[in-house]
């Protein structure tokens, strides 16, 4: 098979979501508050006076960053997926399928971390396996789940948010991208924009989470849904979000925040910032009552946040506002510009 004919790599596209995995859910159950859906971090089900909500993702360890960074970043990718739901992670479970020569003092920083982790997040680690096998590989060793408890009142969704409703973005775009990036090449960085440029951009590393984001949001009652953006970033994020609640937007891509450190990854990268993998950057839809509250809430975490659009009636669209007035359609970006640049980097040499 030719390059030219290899699947493209990252998630799998919304439009092959809809046709291969949404049609086949096994049995189906009134219980499921929320299922499977494009644009929705996690999964909810009700049991009894209270609701679950989950969240399943690989266990990516990439010894590059450090066992102890390394594992700090899988923990936060898991864990945030939940925190977005409205609900406080309280329960996780760890598959880790090691390759055969990983040696123990690895696997007892990263269990270390873990668990550190946990236990400043008040989330109990209840069952799991732990192994190594021949065939595994970093940085995909694995997989967990989180488990987020509280009740149907504190349960953030899509079928919550309105027309009028105003959209807010922490930490603004390409988050993950550039922090990625600046620990996987710091070579590369330094040679390109000098010492202090790769530092500050390695310093994105640590913002590569949502769970302090999502625990502020938590405390302010008009918040209706939360996502990540991750893979295909702010517009994939928000369009993903548009359609799982069938409502329409009007958004401000100035307003959206651009650390410098980004703004310089993706000009060195030739990536467009807006479209490529942000883990660590909140979106919110919040009622118009509560937006000045939200970002009172989270400044006071030192938590950088902009209020960028608006939600519209479906009918209206999605559509970015440029300073000049024009607009043009938000559309899913489909292919997240980070992972091309990321194998490229990788086959050079780049380090």
């Amino acid at each position: 098979m030719s390059p030219e004919q290899l699947p493209e790599l990252g998630k799998i596209h919304p439009e092959f979501f809809e046709r291969v995995i949404f049609p086949r859910l096994g049995a189906p159950n009134p219980d499921i508050v929320i299922g499977p859906r494009h644009g929705v971090d996690y999964g909810v089900v009700r049991l009894g006076e209270q609701v679950l909500a989950l969240s399943t993702d690989p266990f990516f360890i990439a010894p590059a960053y450090g066992w102890r960074r390394a594992a700090w970043f899988a923990f936060h990718i898991i864990v945030s997926d939940v925190s977005v739901s409205g609900l406080a992670p309280r329960f996780l479970s760890v598959d880790l399928n090691l390759p055969p020569d990983t040696p123990e003092q690895a696997l007892e920083e990263i269990w270390e971390t873990v668990h550190q982790e946990a236990e400043r997040y008040g989330i109990s680690i209840v069952t799991g396996h732990t192994a190594r096998y021949a065939g595994c590989n970093f940085p995909m060793v694995g997989g967990a789940t989180i488990i987020g408890v509280g009740t149907a009142a504190e349960l953030k969704g899509p079928h919550l948010v309105k027309p009028g409703d105003r959209v807010v973005v922490t930490k603004g775009a390409a988050v993950e991208a550039a922090g990625l990036l600046a620990v996987s090449f710091p070579a590369y960085f330094r040679e390109r924009g000098g010492a202090e440029f790769q530092r500050q951009a390695e310093n994105l590393f640590y913002q590569m989470s949502v769970v302090e984001d999502a625990a502020a949001a938590r405390t302010v009652p008009g918040v209706r849904v939360m996502h990540d953006a991750t893979e295909c970033g702010v517009w994939g994020g928000l369009y993903e979000m548009a359609r799982a609640g069938g409502y329409g937007l009007r958004l401000f891509r100035e307003q959206i925040p651009l650390q410098e450190a980004a703004r310089q990854t993706c000009a060195l990268a030739g990536i467009d910032p807006y479209s490529a993998i942000s883990e660590g950057t909140l979106l919110a839809v919040v009622s118009p009552e509560d937006a000045g509250r939200l970002l009172e809430t989270l400044r006071a975490r030192q938590i950088l946040c902009a209020d960028i659009g608006e939600v519209l009636h479906a009918a209206e669209g999605l559509n970015v506002v440029s300073p000049d007035g024009s607009r043009h359609e938000l559309q899913h970006p489909k292919v997240d510009p980070f992972w091309g640049k990321f194998e490229e980097l990788l086959r050079s040499g780049a380090n």
